[in-house]
């Protein structure tokens, strides 16, 4: 089990929270060993969901400018990981966008991939094609819920959605990975 997938500890979730105030109280440092301490996992959400390391890296830093542009606007130190999730998926919307419309048409959008070269990556390569045959929205509820650890609540939050749709997401993805392993169309 890595360190993604286990639950986050309460000192986790308070190093976070001191972080995030001491980085909007101006420290540099502090803003730093936030970078430090989600980076990894922000790239690797990002590559699940675009399939392509270079353009996950780009949306990863992209919401990295983003995050220290807002993170004095963030009301609660606690919401940080949530808040910073959604960011990540906004970047990554943009460059799905820009993936669709350089292909010119969504029927391209299902040609995106996960790969399964990384440490980080999906143990098989019928899972893999499974959960790339997902609709994206789905597709981000597994990977934040599943493999991020992020609760129903917080995978909303990340999502913009309510945690009604996210129930509903991993209830029907789950169903569709189940009849796409048993070889199966759902």
């Amino acid at each position: 089990m890595t360190d993604t997938e286990r639950p986050r500890t309460r000192l986790e979730t308070l190093v976070d929270e001191y972080l995030v105030l001491a980085a909007q109280g101006g420290s540099r440092a502090a803003f730093n060993h936030l970078v430090l301490r989600h980076h990894r996992r922000f790239v690797a959400h990002a590559w699940r969901l675009l399939g392509q390391r270079e353009a996950a890296e780009d949306a990863a830093q992209a919401a990295w400018i983003e995050i220290l542009r807002g993170l004095g606007s963030l009301r609660e130190a606690a919401t940080f990981r949530a808040w910073a999730y959604r960011i990540v998926s906004r970047q990554v919307a943009k460059r799905i966008g820009s993936i669709v419309t350089e292909r010119a048409g969504l029927a391209d959008l299902a040609s995106i991939t996960i790969e399964a070269s990384e440490p980080d990556a999906l143990p098989s390569p019928g899972l893999s094609r499974a959960l790339a045959s997902l609709p994206p929205g789905q597709r981000a509820a597994l990977a934040l819920h599943y493999h991020e650890g992020l609760s129903l609540a917080e995978v909303a939050v990340a999502l913009e959605i309510p945690i009604g749709t996210v129930k509903t997401r991993l209830h029907h993805a789950r169903l569709q990975l189940k009849s796409a392993l048993e070889g199966h169309e759902p």
